[in-house]
Formats: structure tokens, sequence, C-alpha cells
């Protein structure tokens, strides 16, 4: 009898801890995902510096509008948009956003190779390495920007980041979680923003341990 009524008290502790575990779980990511809808701007930036480039970001509304303004504001040496369809130049491009192609042409390259936001930073790190460039003003969505500063950051750790958001009329920043297809993407973006920092958190602790073992 003694034994009997051991193990229903195991079993019942050992359920007690898992919903335990389970509530600090939820209630870590519930703060983490606040945290992070914190970090999308809701407001322009007020940042005026001069940098050595602009970067944009392709795939999102007012993106290459806004740094073909800036580029003719004279607010950086050139413009690199990453991630265009191969097949686009640079005087269609122009020609597509109504802008003087005699004036800008000398100052805007584009990138064809990347196919995501990774592979955005891999692609204008390359550029910039080419260019012995410092600094970026990097132009791409409001929502997008947490994680493409998170991924710019760590692939050119050594560059100077300006973020630089545009705000695309179907994004609601106010009351986002009343909007269907608001609330949507930036689940789908904080989503994509912890498995990018859970990738890198383990590529870190391989080069640690990996220098540890050769050093």
């Amino acid at each position: 009898m003694r034994r009997f009524k051991k193990r229903p008290r195991k079993f019942i502790s050992k359920i007690l801890y898992v919903i335990l575990l389970f509530i600090i779980f939820v209630t870590i990511i519930a703060f983490d995902f606040l945290a992070f809808v914190k970090n999308i701007p809701l407001t322009p930036t007020t940042n005026i510096e001069m940098t050595d480039a602009l970067v944009v970001l392709t795939g999102g509304t007012k993106r290459l509008e806004t740094g073909l303004k800036l580029l003719s504001e004279s607010r950086a040496k050139k413009l690199f948009i990453s991630g265009v369809y191969k097949g686009v130049d640079v005087r269609r491009l122009l020609q597509i956003f109504e802008q003087n192609s005699t004036k800008l042409y000398c100052c805007v390259e584009l990138g064809h190779a990347a196919e995501s936001t990774e592979g955005n930073a891999i692609e204008t790190r390359e550029w910039i390495k080419k260019e012995s460039y410092t600094s970026i003003r990097l132009v791409t969505s409001n929502y997008h920007m947490p994680r493409s500063i998170r991924l710019f950051s760590y692939h050119m750790p050594g560059i100077h980041i300006i973020p630089q958001p545009v705000f695309p009329d179907s994004f609601k920043g106010k009351n986002w979680w009343l909007w269907k297809g608001t609330s949507r993407l930036i689940i789908l973006e904080y989503l994509k923003t912890l498995s990018i920092r859970i990738k890198q958190l383990g590529n870190n602790t391989i080069n640690f341990l990996s220098g540890g073992v050769t050093g």
C-alpha cells in the first residue's frame, strides 16, 4: 500500500514539474515577443548622418523609392540595391521609378545573387569590401528592420549601420493586434528572427569550442 501511494505522488510531482516548465517557457517567449515588437520602428528616423552607402533590400513597397530619393539628396556616395531580379539593369530600374538616369546612373549598383535576407547581408558584405566602405544606411520595411539589422550586424560586425525604415500602407503599427494581416506578419517575422538567433548562437558556440580545441 505504501508503494502504491508513493507512485501516484511521484507521478503527480512530475506532471506539476512539466507544467511549471511549460509556464516558464511560455512566459519567456511572451516577454521576448513583446521586446521584439517594441523594436519595430513606428516613426521615421531622425538621424541625418551621412554614410558611405545606401543599401536597399528589395521585396517591399516604398523601399526603392526611398533609397533613390536619399541618393538624389546626396545622402551617400552610392546606392546598392540587393536582391534585384536577374535581367533588370540600373537604367531600366531608374526609368521604372521615373528618376533622372543621367544624374544617378553612375551611383547605383545592383546585386542579383540574394534570395533571402541573409543572402542580402552576405551580398552586401562582399560589395562593401570591394568598395572599402565603413558605413551604410539600411533601407527596408519597418517590420523587417529588426531581423535585417541582426543579420547585417552579424555578417558585418565592423560596419556602422543606420536603420532607415519605410512604412508600408498595409502595416498597421497602432493597435496591430486588431489587424489580422499585421499580426500574422509580426508573428512570422518574430519566428524567423528567433530561428536566426538560435542558428547564430549555435554557430558562435561551435566556433568558440573549435577555437578552444585548436588553441
